[in-house]
């Protein structure tokens, strides 16, 4: 008996990434919304993206079972809904017989689609995994605490004096490697220069670090050309593509680009002086970090939407870092100006969708 079109909602967790894990999936009537059929399983240790996937195959699989024509498919996996669609290549060796399971099911249908949405439509589907995590787990409701730099679909949970709600977007903020301007500290702001011998292995030490994290949904990248590099050496350790937003490229520094802060003070100093305390001031044809602020605030707001419950790796420069840092301790401007960070760190902030915020690390260098 045929019952036309359904809505699949699938999810899939793994507390630890990889971890004790297990998906759950639920058939809705696209007519309707009447409850089709439900599937959850425990699936000992393996990787978030793995219990995404088997997430999705159940839901086909149940969805050929009650006889569905074609298929609706809603899951908050960005990863998982970007290689169904084709637009993304599936590299990670432990995902392409997945995917290859997944195509299979698929055409027996007179159509698929796939739709991201965020996690908190995904409710019905994020519970049934729950569950089944929590069997994964020998576990009975009980929280799992959060890995440093990993992501799974049960953590990062809220600090807990935190009255947050939601599962956060979190972001790992890596700053650049090294440039020839950075090596004298130079002002270096919309120029274009390329990363050094040295900058090239930091930014490899760094890809080190991220290389089999499957938690990561994204990278995304300033435009400049020290960002891009850095964020590709990342990107190819985790088999996903790069995509860069305009909103992250570093403060128009104007006529100091490319000066020492000493010429900088020599050559205006006035102005310098002022810069230094007040953040409305511009630098001669600049920028102020006043406006830098305004941009990375839209910044914010964009990558939550589109990443909303995700972990992304934010590839930029020290402004924006500090700005979205600043953004998530709501701290004021001296955050700005006291606050130190190498070249190629990392720091990681949390952003809730009920406008909770929290910082996870300042400054990581470990990974060089």
């Amino acid at each position: 008996m045929s019952v036309g079109r359904v809505v699949v909602e699938a999810d899939g967790g793994s507390r630890g990434n990889p971890g004790p894990a297990g998906y759950g999936t639920v058939v809705f009537a696209a007519a309707d919304g009447a409850v089709l059929a439900e599937r959850k399983e425990s699936l000992g240790t393996v990787t978030n993206n793995v219990a995404e996937y088997r997430g999705l195959i159940a839901g086909l699989e149940a969805a050929a079972e009650v006889g569905a024509s074609g298929v609706d498919v809603r899951m908050d996996s960005k990863l998982v809904v970007e290689q169904m669609s084709g637009r993304w290549k599936v590299k990670h060796p432990d995902m392409i017989p997945l995917q290859r399971r997944a195509s299979e099911l698929a055409r027996q249908f007179n159509s698929v689609t796939y739709t991201w949405i965020p996690r908190a439509e995904n409710a019905h589907a994020d519970r049934l995994a729950n569950e089944a995590m929590d069997g994964a787990a020998g576990l009975s409701g009980a929280e799992p605490e959060p890995a440093a730099v990993q992501s799974d679909k049960s953590t990062p949970a809220a600090p807990g004096w935190m009255d947050t709600t939601g599962a956060p977007t979190r972001m790992l903020l890596l700053r650049h490697g090294q440039t020839v301007l950075s090596v004298d500290r130079r002002y270096s702001g919309r120029g274009n220069p390329a990363l050094t011998e040295i900058g090239l292995a930091q930014a490899n030490g760094a890809a080190s670090r991220f290389a089999g994290n499957d938690g990561i949904a994204a990278v995304v990248s300033s435009p400049l050309r020290r960002a891009q590099q850095t964020a590709a050496a990342a990107a190819k350790a985790l088999g996903l593509p790069v995509t860069v937003h305009e909103g992250l490229t570093e403060t128009d520094f104007g006529e100091w680009e490319g000066l020492t802060f000493r010429e900088a003070a020599d050559r205006d100093p006035e102005l310098h002086r002022k810069w230094l305390s007040d953040t409305s001031v511009r630098p001669p044809a600049g920028e102020s970090f006043d406006e830098v602020r305004e941009r990375i605030v839209k910044v914010r707001d964009d990558l939550t939407a589109s990443y909303a419950g995700s972990t992304i790796l934010v590839v930029t420069h020290v402004t924006p870092i500090k700005t979205l840092l600043q953004l998530a301790l709501d701290a004021g401007p001296s955050l700005l100006y006291r606050l130190h960070l190498d070249l190629a760190s990392l720091s990681i902030a949390e952003f809730y969708p009920d406008g909770g915020s929290s910082v996870r690390l300042v400054n990581d260098t470990s990974h060089l």
